[in-house]
């Protein structure tokens, strides 16, 4: 992996490469990075193109300095390695189309399964969102939180923790997408009826309902979605 790059946009290029080697663990959290100086020969670049590709790794969480110490990979975690992404989706149309596309399939099936083994613990859950979110939208206010939050509480309900983390991740990634689509006229409400067909669909242990109900739910959002950026 540390070889001469032939880039012409040098400085990305070495810190793409750095960070496949944070995230393989080849540069591991808690011991240092090559210097500068080394790195920079091992590469065949400049020491100015090593030293931004560092800033660049630095400005998006993956790396810190530690003056008299060096330069060291910080901890992996989800939402560091999602945020650069969540950002550039608000205004990429072609990778939001592609996230949808992963919340069309991977969406209804949580909301089938979470029917199935859902529990009158995270019934209560659903119940005290939707409640929130009925009196923001009688105040005005933002339910951002609160429709996040309903979507990771369905994936709890399906007692599967790889579902969890993958769930923790989109909503992650559409942080961007929900701050635009919400600002619309009338969407906090549509919201608002699509968690309600959804927990309607649970409370009867229709795994079939529930999952129509998710997929009516992120089509609407799509359609908004699609609207937003075009407008």
């Amino acid at each position: 992996m540390i070889v001469p790059l032939k880039k012409t946009r040098v400085a990305e290029a070495i810190a793409d490469r750095i960070r496949v080697l944070i995230l393989d663990r080849t540069f591991p959290a808690g011991r240092p990075l090559p210097g500068e100086r080394d790195l920079a020969e091992r590469f065949g670049v400049s020491r100015g193109s090593v030293r931004d590709a560092f800033r660049t790794l630095e400005t998006i969480g993956l790396i810190e300095t530690r003056h008299g110490q060096g330069t060291f990979p910080k901890e992996l975690d989800v939402h560091r390695l999602v945020a650069p992404l969540a950002s550039v989706l608000s205004y990429r149309q072609d990778l939001q189309d592609e996230l949808m596309d992963v919340r069309r399939m991977f969406e209804p099936a949580v909301a089938r399964v979470a029917a199935a083994r859902v529990t009158d613990g995270i019934l209560a859950e659903l119940e005290q969102l939707l409640d929130a979110q009925r009196h923001k939208l009688k105040t005005g206010r933002s339910a951002i939180d609160e429709d996040t939050a309903f979507h990771g509480v369905l994936a709890r309900a399906t007692r599967n923790r790889v579902i969890v983390r993958i769930m923790e991740t989109l909503n992650d990634l559409l942080v961007e997408s929900r701050k635009l689509t919400l600002k619309q006229k009338g969407r906090p409400a549509r919201s608002l009826k699509g968690h309600e067909a959804v927990v309607a669909a649970l409370r009867k242990r229709d795994g079939e309902a529930a999952a129509r109900a998710m997929r009516r739910h992120i089509e609407q959002i799509a359609d908004l979605l699609h609207h937003s950026i075009a407008g």
